[in-house]
């Protein structure tokens, strides 16, 4: 089984920004948790970060197809990104949208996603935590499709 991990804009600041909102773990100690996870079970995990949408557009159409499941901060193009929407639409995977703050108790503009509505599941509020808690979901799911 292959897991895909996408992280969109700022995530690479994880650990220094807004501490008090995201906390003090990296986006390395996250992905490096996740992998360590996922190898228990002997699932394959691949992680992305960009900043740029194009980036992420082209890695998810390229390495999406091959995938069995995705997990996606996609940060601020979350609510705004129907260009990423579309290309998981056109890849037809399953995914999981993570949010390591609870988007529902933030500023107004951040209770809206673009993607919740395609997603299987959507995990917010609960810090790194939540990729692992996607993670576990996202390969229950999988397997109790048969995947």
């Amino acid at each position: 089984m292959r897991i895909l991990v996408i992280n969109g804009p700022n995530l690479n600041l994880l650990g220094s920004r807004q501490p008090e909102i995201y906390g003090s773990t990296t986006l390395q100690d996250i992905e490096e948790r996740v992998v360590a996870r996922a190898a228990e079970t002997g699932i394959e995990v691949r992680c992305f970060q960009s900043n740029v949408e194009g980036q992420t557009l082209e890695f998810l159409q390229t390495e999406g197809r091959d995938a069995d499941g995705i997990i996606i901060n996609a940060g601020a193009w979350t609510h705004t990104s129907l260009a990423l929407r579309d290309a998981f639409e056109s890849i037809q995977r399953p995914f999981v949208e993570v949010h390591i703050s609870n988007i529902y108790a933030r500023e107004e503009f951040r209770h809206h996603s673009v993607l919740a509505g395609i997603a299987v599941g959507q995990i917010s509020g609960l810090g790194w935590r939540g990729y692992i808690a996607a993670l576990d979901a996202l390969v229950g799911m999988l397997k109790e499709r048969g995947g």
